[in-house]
């Protein structure tokens, strides 16, 4: 009997029941009757874990499913050592995903995808690696919330947007008010600083289509007036 295995192949040879070890690849001879050969794919294999209803910790009910990339390091383990390794990764991959979720909490699972990949990877890979099968990579596809729990989520969304917004016109106007201050303990340092812009605010009225007539009139006039008015309460004043 002669076998002939691919290079990502190779094949488990067992004579008389007793396993002889990893034969290949290239030419295998086998003696009829007495050898008898199980071939083992050496490449990377991916399986889809099935969607599952669960409850993540703070018990928001979510559907996920995900997909698992192994190889077979160990082709002898993985044909001795348990009865089918394709099957027995998938079972463990679903068990391992529902308890892993079970542990997070909706933000998490939402926000720290990686981390909880890195998680499933090393768990499934730690209780696979007897079998002589070394996961290579864990990825969530789909996480499936409720419609409720959407319209809650796009609900706190808008608010936190509104928050936001809020926050940012009282910025400007506290910044706004904060430069009309200046300006104005400017002008009041230097009087003629308020006259010119007085007269540039003329300017600008002017300038469009209008009937009114302005007629500026020098801000010295009202100087003697608003001195004995001044003078005139301060004599009312109580001793």
């Amino acid at each position: 009997m002669v076998r002939i295995l691919r290079e990502y192949e190779r094949g488990i040879v067992f004579r008389l029941g007793k396993s002889l070890g990893a034969k290949g690849p290239g030419l295998i001879l086998l003696i009829p009757l007495v050898d008898r050969i199980v071939k083992v794919d050496l490449r990377v294999v991916t399986i889809n874990v099935p969607q599952q209803e669960m409850m993540t910790r703070d018990n928001v009910p979510v559907t996920v499913d995900a997909v698992v990339y192994f190889r077979v390091v160990d082709p002898e383990a993985a044909i001795i050592k348990v009865e089918d390794f394709l099957k027995a990764t998938s079972l463990i991959a679903q068990t391992t995903l529902r308890s892993v979720i079970g542990q997070a909490e909706l933000d998490e699972l939402l926000a720290q995808r990686e981390r909880i990949n890195q998680n499933l990877q090393e768990i499934i890979d730690r209780q696979t690696e007897p079998w002589g099968v070394k996961v290579t990579a864990v990825e969530v596809k789909d996480v499936v919330l409720p419609d409720s729990m959407k319209r809650s989520m796009a609900g706190q969304a808008e608010s936190e947007r509104e928050r936001r917004s809020k926050i940012i016109n009282a910025e400007g106007e506290f910044q706004a008010a904060e430069k009309l201050v200046q300006a104005g303990r400017l002008m009041a340092g230097e009087p003629i600083a308020l006259q010119l812009r007085f007269l540039q605010t003329m300017r600008e009225i002017s300038s469009e289509q209008s009937t009114t007539t302005f007629l500026p009139i020098p801000m010295d006039l009202f100087s003697p007036f608003m001195k004995q008015v001044a003078e005139s309460a301060a004599k009312k004043e109580p001793a």
